[in-house]
């Protein structure tokens, strides 16, 4: 395959005219859950049809019936629904040109197969597996690239006619031109040659009845008045057949837009579709773990749209609508871009904080459910948790974060263990002055009104002066009396949000814990 001529740079945009409405199509297989990648193809479909004022259509690919995943199907138009890419025709709605699922449509391709037929640009072909591996072999033995030899495009009448008679089962496959040269044109490389006898003579038709994807897309994009495929690059290499199925038919073919492949962080390999390891840690690829991961969609959508197309060079945060309003294919990069969790985390981390904190709670009460084992509706009539909830706002990149940020206020005082005395020591204190401080404390906890955060912190910082200790100091053992943790939430605010009888409870605990601790080595010394 050749390019002929370099992709030309893209226009300034003020001299571009208005894009008639587009017609588009994100069209999964259920053979795997949805990744990435395909989430971006259907990003970047959605926003072209938005953009144009066209139709985002979803069509279902399901003719490779060997590798069907059950579920495969369900996951991705939760994924499309999730990213808020509702489509406007599709297997569940309807729609001028449905059915919209393929193995709905065998009758339609089987037409247009005999079509090909009858035109001699296709041909019934009746070899065996076992032949056409035969074949491989021995092509491979010369060292040549296997593939089809044909044997069934020169058959007689006559032989055909007995291989029926015989009820031998048939493929379709393509004829393709033996001499020449296939241009198509892709909107981001420009026109690409390749030379016919690099082509294979494909199958269209499965012996079953059923489509290959070359005979289906082209069918359906037609039937459909698809106006531009969106899909990655790796159907490049067959997008020569497909040109040539559409010349067989005498029809126009829509727009291609190749897609770049999205790379790993590394930026050396193709992302993968299992789980990343990065420095140790544990990244997504499909869509189902990012959004178990606890990633806001509208932060997928803002960088989604980032990997292959820039909205503007010195702005990375923006809206649906603004995005809708500038989205132009050519603008996209047709060099690979490099998935950047620390990016997608920051990003997430800030769309997060421009939540409202009620809208905060009811997007983390799912993660936290989850997490701390808590139906939804008592988390939601909690009243600690509103008040935790802003705590943790600025301290989270994801939602699944919270849970490891609060789960100590969702439990009994009991649960709370120490098995790290120091967890108990203010800075620069021992065993017996952290005692102290616990028991000062404890009695300022015990009939202090109101029994609110700043309240609490005044007082505290008084008895720290009046003890002669530093207020961090004074602070720390509190911090881990209370939550069991080194860090955590505001202190005193999150004293507030337990209430006074559980943090009293607590702090008693913390105390009984350093007494037994200093009582055992008094008696070991």
């Amino acid at each position: 395959m050749t390019q002929e001529t370099e992709a030309s740079p893209n226009r300034p945009r003020k001299d571009r005219s208005p894009e008639p409405p587009a017609r588009v199509r994100f069209a999964p297989s259920p053979t795997g859950y949805l990744h990435l990648g395909g989430l971006r193809t259907a990003l970047f479909d959605w926003l072209w049809a938005r953009h144009t004022g066209g139709q985002f259509i979803l069509r279902v690919e399901d003719t490779d019936r060997r590798r069907y995943v059950p579920g495969s199907l369900e996951d991705a138009m939760q994924g499309l629904k999730w990213l808020g890419l509702e489509w406007d025709e599709g297997p569940d709605i309807g729609g001028p040109y449905g059915p919209y699922v393929q193995s709905q449509r065998r009758a339609i391709y089987q037409e247009y197969a005999e079509k090909l037929i009858q035109l001699g640009y296709a041909y019934r072909c009746y070899c065996t597996p076992e032949r056409l591996e035969q074949v491989r072999e021995e092509q491979r033995r010369r060292g040549e690239k296997p593939g089809y030899d044909r044997h069934c495009r020169t058959l007689s009448p006559e032989e055909r006619a007995r291989l029926e008679a015989e009820g031998l089962p048939s493929v379709v496959r393509f004829a393709v031109p033996l001499e020449g040269s296939t241009t198509f044109h892709d909107l981001l490389r420009g026109p690409i040659t390749v030379q016919n006898r690099e082509l294979q003579d494909m199958v269209l038709l499965k012996s079953d009845g059923l489509p290959t994807y070359h005979l289906a897309v082209v069918v359906d994009d037609h039937l459909m008045k698809i106006t531009h495929v969106l899909r990655g690059q790796e159907w490049l290499a067959t997008a020569p057949l497909h040109q040539l199925i559409y010349q067989a038919f005498g029809w126009e073919p829509p727009v291609f837009v190749h897609l770049p492949v999205i790379l790993d962080p590394s930026g050396k390999g193709k992302m993968s579709k299992r789980k990343k390891v990065v420095d140790g840690k544990e990244y997504p690829t499909l869509v189902r773990d990012f959004i178990q991961a606890g990633y806001l969609p509208e932060a997928m959508f803002n960088y989604l749209a980032t990997l292959g197309w820039s909205y503007a060079a010195e702005q990375e945060i923006f809206t649906r609508e603004e995005a809708i309003q500038r989205f132009d294919l050519r603008d996209i990069n047709p060099s690979p871009a490099a998935m950047n969790y620390e990016k997608l985390e920051w990003m997430n981390g800030v769309y997060i904080r421009e939540l409202s904190p009620q809208e905060l709670k009811e997007r983390l009460i799912p993660y936290l459910s989850r997490d701390l084992g808590i139906d939804e509706e008592t988390l939601r009539q909690d009243p600690r948790l509103d008040k935790l909830v802003p705590l943790i706002q600025e301290r989270i990149k994801r939602l699944s974060e919270a849970g490891q940020w609060i789960d100590w206020a969702f439990v009994e005082a009991e649960a709370i263990t120490y098995t790290d005395p120091k967890l108990l020591l203010g800075r620069k204190l021992d065993a017996a002055q952290s005692l102290a401080v616990l028991q000062a404390g404890l009695a300022i906890l015990e009939r202090i009104e109101p029994f609110e955060h700043q309240a609490i912190q005044d007082a505290f910082r008084a008895k720290a002066e009046e003890m002669g200790i530093k207020a961090g100091s004074f602070f720390g053992p509190f911090r881990g009396a209370i939550t069991g943790k080194k860090v955590s939430p505001p202190l005193f605010e999150s004293m507030e949000a337990l209430g006074r009888e559980e943090v009293v409870k607590r702090v008693r605990r913390a105390i009984a814990f350093l007494e037994e601790q200093l009582q055992a080595a008094s008696e070991q010394a």
